[in-house]
């Protein structure tokens, strides 16, 4: 060995003693041990508590059902468990070395060209915190109708109105945001009451749906492909994927609280896993239930929150559904609040790294709430803009919400790409790591990811039927060059000359 391999080696050496460290410290990040409140526990259930999988499949089953009918929902969900299985190793390979509230946009700086890290971390970073935006966008407004349709269904002439649901929207986002301000720092536990929550709620709806639903044929649920849609089959399938890909919406989460973790090395990869095993087992057994226990499907089509329909046929009881409904409104609140807490983090590593305008705000932690303040607020302020949007045109924020996933999955894919660009060698995956895959498994789930970030990107920007008519039409694309415009406006006039990701120049980037 020469004096050039042994400088290398001594390099990677003491990159991996940084790693049992902590590597937040070497990149001068957080590193107030008066912060790290999360224990693994916690970890799993906030992970869990933002996917909440079956509650994913629950208010977005019909249309998957009206995608090629129970067949594209079942087989869609095993399919997004092996996908996601594989995005949540390639993540956990790389948060087990780089754990810091950036996640997957640090990975990219880290991992870059130092000619091309900026921008292609700037990229990163500002995709996954608009697929943030949008998730929490989506979780406000699902939990705004589940309260609606209640009255709805028990006075017939009362019919919630836009403005009604814009109302409903903003209170919880508002009520959230002081949650997450004054009194989440004081109740960290509060995420696994909602994760025990969730799981008794699933087994309790199951059950009851089991027991009192007539059932329908196995071949029914298990063979038929009904495709309303006018595309192919094919076309069909991959379309209402995007139904059983939703179930993993935030898998990120445990990434961007990491600095919040006391453990993050380890613990983090063992969130990301747990959530989508966990994730998989809820929301396939729930499928299965509810597919088992559809009754009319074309009636659940015609309603706002089609899930609450499907209870009543089930169980044939309004006060059983209604409770079930109120239950799970009750359980979103918790994946508003996680979503919200994970989103400001991601914020404020934005501004830590000069990342947005108003950075030097925006990248503080307040010193005696000790939380991102400000992060917090641009959340909020966000997602009330987008409640704005709903207010203007439904369409234009649907479009917005089902951007989320294909924003995600890009936003997964880049570190991917530049980890296989690396030939995932030891200077950036040390082999004594605390989460290991085999190299080919390891190449395995990185291809995957970046092979399901293509098909996302092309087939869940197809407009949802055939003809296309405007209300039919897909607008995701349009959404997303606008979120293009902005992060371009964003870097011409602040982040160009200011931001700065993190680098590991020790470690022998070039």
């Amino acid at each position: 060995m020469n004096r050039t391999d042994h400088k290398k080696l001594e390099r990677t050496n003491t990159a991996h003693d940084s790693v049992n460290l902590g590597v937040t410290e070497q990149l001068g990040l957080q590193t107030n041990h008066e912060l790290r409140d999360l224990g693994p526990f916690t970890m799993v259930a906030l992970s869990f508590d933002i996917c909440n999988s079956w509650a994913a499949i629950a208010s977005t089953l019909a249309v998957a059902v009206n995608a090629g009918g129970p067949v594209t929902l079942l087989y869609g969900i095993i399919l997004a468990f092996v996908v996601y299985a594989a995005v949540a190793a390639s993540l956990a390979e790389l948060a087990s070395i780089y754990p810091t509230a950036g996640g997957q946009y640090h990975f990219t700086s880290i991992l870059a060209p130092k000619r091309f890290h900026r921008s292609l971390s700037y990229a990163c970073g500002l995709i996954a915190a608009f697929s943030w935006t949008a998730l929490g966008a989506a979780a406000t407004i699902l939990s705004a109708q589940m309260l609606l349709s209640v009255p709805a269904y028990y006075y017939a002439d009362y019919v919630p109105l836009p403005w009604h649901y814009f109302l409903v929207y903003q209170a919880i986002n508002a009520a959230l945001l002081l949650y997450n301000l004054f009194v989440l720092r004081l109740t960290p536990w509060v995420h696994n009451i909602g994760f025990v929550l969730t799981l008794l709620l699933f087994l309790a709806v199951t059950i009851t749906c089991l027991a009192f639903a007539d059932f329908r044929s196995s071949e029914y649920v298990w063979t038929t492909f009904e495709s309303q849609t006018g595309w192919p089959a094919g076309v069909t399938f991959l379309t209402g994927w995007s139904t059983p890909c939703f179930m993993y919406a935030g898998i990120d989460g445990t990434l961007h609280l990491a600095e919040k973790c006391t453990d993050p090395i380890r613990v983090v990869p063992r969130a990301l896993l747990s959530t989508v095993l966990i994730g998989f087992l809820t929301a396939f057994g729930f499928a299965i239930a509810m597919c088992y226990s559809i009754d009319d499907l074309s009636s659940l089509l015609d309603t706002t929150m089609p899930i609450y329909a499907l209870w009543r046929q089930a169980t044939g009881s309004a006060t059983a559904s209604t409770t079930f409904l109120v239950a799970l409104m009750l359980v979103v609140f918790f994946v508003v609040n996680a979503v919200q807490q994970t989103a400001s983090h991601l914020i404020w590593a934005l501004g830590r790294d000069n990342g947005l305008l108003f950075s030097n705000r925006i990248g503080t932690m307040h010193p005696t709430l000790r939380v991102p303040v400000w992060g917090l607020l641009v959340n909020a302020g966000l997602i009330f803009i987008a409640g704005c949007i709903y207010l203007a045109s439904t369409q234009a924020f649907n479009a917005f919400i089902n951007s989320t996933i294909v924003l995600q999955i890009v936003s997964f894919a880049m570190p991917c790409v530049l980890l296989l660009w690396q030939g995932r060698k030891e200077h950036v995956l040390p082999r004594e790591r605390a989460f290991r895959l085999p190299q080919w498994l390891g190449w395995t789930a990185n291809l995957v990811t970046i092979a399901a970030a293509v098909v996302e990107v092309v087939f869940f920007d197809f407009p949802t039927s055939l003809p296309v008519t405007g209300s039919d039409m897909n607008y995701t694309c349009g959404v997303l060059g606008v979120i293009a415009i902005l992060s371009g406006a964003n870097w011409v006039c602040h982040a160009r000359t200011r931001y700065d990701g993190p680098r590991f120049e020790s470690m022998g980037f070039t």
